[in-house]
């Protein structure tokens, strides 16, 4: 990111009505090889062609803000290997880490890993320490210290649904397996921290919390959410969640949240009022159906009716709903650019 684009970004924050608004996608594994025409296993295995992937982007839409910038990841394999999770490569799919935790007591036998030596976590910081200096060559700089949320990684360890059952089932031995997921989450956002001296934002995604109702999200969720996000003083505390977001938006302040990526089934205007436009708001087109699937025409008249659900557009960001999708095309998002730029 830009120093001239992180300004940006935070005057949005703080509330300042830019004209035109800013637009921003979340960029990293599912779209990037296929748009920049590698494989997946590709762009994990090879340092230069992660980066000139990223480099392509940057100079292909100078006019957007891809977020977190230089995403180095290995997927949703980045957190749950450094708890010795088996990740499983493809050379044209998404890796994927298997279950640790076959039954919900072993949580007493596990213990909090060490993000300077475990898993690919080491791999994820060497890789941007490779690269550090031809990111700012290239205008750019580190500013996020980046993670999977405690929900998500938990439920990579143990499987959606049997995590999601033992928050009812075995509350203590849940709460012990998220405490200890936020103990090394918040070790690996503070080593990403003193390793880049540039970071001064903290991006969490988790859409596991989009799978919660309010009394289990206020239990299983706000307060390690709150202790992750209140670890670091950075001014850019972005959560993402494009799983139903209507139960998390009401405490998103009280989290620390003040950047909110959400699910498109939601409108920029309903997202105000239960927000009450504490929280900058990034959508909120359908990722798959529209930015994907649909025609130019499809992408300026979605943009056009998420502007128009918002009376109030400060605190806005323009972007789909969710993460940048594969086979998002070059013309496409050249038609969201135009139909911010040149509304009619």
């Amino acid at each position: 990111m830009t120093n001239e684009q992180w300004e940006k970004l935070q005057r949005v924050i703080a509330g300042e009505l830019l004209d035109p608004l800013p637009v921003a996608f979340i960029i990293d594994s599912p779209w990037l090889p296929g748009w920049a025409e590698m494989t997946t296993l590709d762009y994990f295995t090879s340092e230069r062609l992660w980066f000139e992937a990223n480099l392509k982007a940057i100079r292909q839409f100078p006019d957007v803000i891809f977020l977190p910038g230089f995403w180095a990841e290995f997927g949703m394999c980045t957190e749950p290997s450094a708890f010795g999770a088996k990740c499983i490569w493809q050379e044209k799919e998404l890796p994927f880490a298997g279950k640790t935790i076959t039954d919900i007591q072993d949580v007493h036998l596990l213990n909090k890993p060490n993000p300077k030596t475990d898993g690919l976590l080491p791999f994820v910081l060497n890789r941007l320490k490779h690269y550090r200096s031809q990111i700012e060559q290239a205008g750019h700089a580190i500013e996020f210290a980046v993670s999977r949320g405690p929900l998500n990684v938990a439920t990579f360890l143990m499987g959606t649904t049997e995590f999601l059952m033992a928050i009812r089932t075995n509350p203590d031995e849940a709460h012990k397996l998220l405490d200890i997921i936020t103990d090394f989450i918040i070790d690996w956002l503070e080593l990403q921290a003193e390793t880049f001296s540039s970071i001064d934002g903290i991006l969490i995604l988790d859409d596991i919390v989009g799978f919660l109702g309010d009394d289990d999200f206020k239990q299983a969720a706000l307060p390690y959410l709150k202790r992750i996000f209140q670890s670091l003083q950075v001014s850019v505390k972005f959560f993402h969640n494009d799983a139903p977001g209507l139960v998390c938006a009401p405490y998103l302040a009280e989290i620390g949240v003040n950047l909110f990526n959400f699910s498109h089934d939601h409108g920029l205007g309903q997202m105000k009022e239960l927000t009450k436009n504490s929280t900058t708001l990034l959508g909120n087109i359908p990722p798959r159906d529209v930015l994907a699937a649909g025609t130019p025409e499809d992408v300026r008249s979605s943009v056009k009716s998420a502007l128009d659900s918002a009376t109030d557009k400060s605190r806005i960001i323009l972007s789909c709903g969710g993460g940048m999708p594969p086979e998002v095309s070059t013309e496409n998002i050249e038609a969201f650019l135009s139909a911010v730029h040149n509304p009619q």
